[in-house]
Formats: structure tokens, C-alpha cells, sequence
């Protein structure tokens, strides 16, 4: 496959990646506390979140700029990068269309219509690297339509249930003089932490050729996706976080846009077991990763990673 033209086959993959005394997404709605399945104690990632690392780590390398914009970054107005669209394209939305073909008035001042929609969604789709890759919702403002992406991820889940705990964390400052006064000036602010000891997670992946021929996702796009799931932690520190990072990329290589089998066969075959179920895991080592080849079809290329 050429780097540089569309991705013609489908790739499915599995994603294990790690924490350690840290939280690795934290809930709003739940004071902060790391994401955990009520009924299972098992610990969640959304997809957003590693949606929002792949993002950052491309953006950084790249330095935000075309073709590897990012749409969907920190305080960002997106109609105005759907509007810049239209300028980039000369299309003046206050005017009637320039192609009668797309109506003899504009139907809605400000609002693409027509074929113009069409040609501001493929810009979009060239200069941004997450909506060629991920998709996105662009019919707002000046209407660029919408954008279904070619790869999207699961919710990452721990292998084994998870233990969160809460620190308490003393900071030497007071945010203002009234409240350095009602302290006598010992100006100390309480507050909590939340940490998970260890927690191994595992995420699943799926890349779409038909989709990939929409957006225009190119060999070069792909390999840029392996390379950021891959390193994304890496640019990701925080004292929140702890201690993470990507230990294994496994992915399914099929050898047709179609695919050569069922997605859950393939992800059954990768099996994740604590070595010694009678010790809390603590480390990456102390879990054994297998991968039973036997029921892979020889048409599909197993790529390990990491």
C-alpha cells in the first residue's frame, strides 16, 4: 500500500496499556474518583480520553499545523474553524452561491449548502488529522457536514478489578489574603488525591478501509496512529496520572477492506491472566500475555508492537 494514498484494508487491534499510583481518568461526576464498573469493580479509560492523547501527541510532533491539524483541541471554537473552511475555499457565505447548481439564493446567510458542504467537509478532512481519523460532527455554524471516521476505539477496561485509593494532600499556600487571615498565617489549603496501586488495562480498536477511502486516511496517517498509541504517555505526565504507559500493541492485519474474520475471534485469542491469582498484581510482569495463533486465518498479518 502506498503511504500516501487511502487505506485499503481493514486493521483490528488490542491496546495494553498501565497505571501505577495514579488515576488514569478521573469521573466529574464522582468527585475525581478513578472510573470504575459498579458491578464488577473493574476499572474504565473512556474512549475520549485516548481519543484526547492520540490528539495531544500529534499535535505536539507536528505542531498543529496542516495536515495534521488537530479540530478538537483545548479551547478551541470550532465554527470558526469550519468557517475559515469556506474562506480557504473563496465561498462567501453571505452571498448567493456562486453555482447555480447549489440554489439561485442562499437559503440561509452564513450556512454552506449544496455542493459547497461537500468541498468545505474534504477540507476539513485534509488539513485535520483527527477528523480524517476519528470523524467528526461539523453540521453546526457554517455547516460542513458530517464526517464518519475510520478508527475508533473502545472503552479500556482492567483485566482485574481495581482498589482505589484516597490520599489526603496538604498544599503551604491559601489562595487569598482573607483566607491567610483566618488562619493565623499558617496558610495551609487541605485536599484529596486518588490513586489506583496497579491496574493493567486492556482496549480494543478498529480501523474501517471503506471509511478511510471517505476521509482520505492514509499508510502515513496509520503509521502515524501506531506511533501515538504507542508513545502518547510518554507526553502525557502529570502528577495525577502516576506512572503510565503502552505495553503492548497487537494489531490484526486483514487482506481485504472487508476483513477475513470476525472481529471477537480474533480479539478472543489474546488471552491477559495474573500469574499468581493470589497476589495483588503490582507490575506489568505479573501478567502473562498469550496469543493463540492457531485460530488466527493465515490471511491476516499479526503485528506485535512494543
Amino acid at each position: 500500500m502506498d503511504k500516501g494514498t487511502a487505506v485499503n484494508k481493514r486493521y483490528d487491534f488490542v491496546i495494553l496499556f498501565d497505571v501505577k499510583d495514579g488515576n488514569p481518568n478521573g469521573d466529574p461526576d464522582a468527585g475525581n474518583l478513578p472510573r470504575v464498573d459498579a458491578e464488577t469493580g473493574h476499572g474504565l479509560v473512556t474512549d475520549v480520553c485516548l481519543k484526547r492523547k492520540v490528539r495531544n501527541y500529534v499535535g505536539l510532533k507536528h505542531n498543529n499545523q496542516a495536515p495534521y491539524s488537530i479540530f478538537i483541541k483545548e479551547k478551541s471554537v470550532l465554527n470558526s474553524a469550519i468557517e475559515q473552511a469556506y474562506l480557504s475555499l473563496g465561498v462567501d457565505l453571505q452571498e448567493d452561491p456562486a453555482d447555480p447548481k447549489d440554489g439561485q439564493k442562499r437559503n440561509k446567510p452564513g450556512h454552506g449548502q449544496g455542493a459547497e458542504i461537500e468541498k468545505a467537509r474534504a477540507f476539513m478532512c485534509k488539513n485535520f488529522y483527527d477528523i480524517r481519523t476519528f470523524g467528526a460532527v461539523l453540521t453546526t455554524g457554517a455547516n460542513a457536514g458530517q464526517v464518519r471516521g475510520p478508527a475508533q476505539l473502545t472503552f479500556a477496561r482492567s483485566v482485574d478489578p481495581i482498589v482505589s485509593l484516597e490520599h489526603s494532600i496538604t498544599r503551604m499556600a491559601v489562595t487569598t489574603e482573607a483566607d491567610a487571615e483566618k488562619q493565623g498565617g499558617d496558610n495551609r489549603t487541605m485536599g484529596r488525591k486518588f490513586t489506583v496501586p496497579y491496574g493493567l488495562y486492556r482496549t480494543h480498536g478498529f480501523i474501517s478501509a471503506p471509511f478511510a477511502a471517505q476521509t482520505g486516511f492514509s499508510g502515513d496517517d496509520l503509521n502515524l496512529l501506531w506511533e501515538a498509541l504507542e508513545i502518547m504517555f510518554e507526553h502525557d505526565r502529570s502528577a495525577a496520572r502516576g506512572l503510565m504507559g503502552t505495553r503492548k500493541l497487537v494489531i490484526f492485519e486483514h487482506n481485504s477492506s472487508m476483513g477475513d474474520a470476525p472481529v471477537q475471534d480474533l480479539f478472543d485469542a489474546i488471552s491477559v491472566k495474573r500469574k499468581d491469582p493470589g497476589k495483588p498484581a503490582r507490575e506489568y510482569s505479573d501478567y502473562e500475555v498469550t496469543i493463540n495463533k492457531d485460530v488466527i486465518p493465515e490471511s491476516i498479518n499479526l503485528l506485535e508492537r512494543v
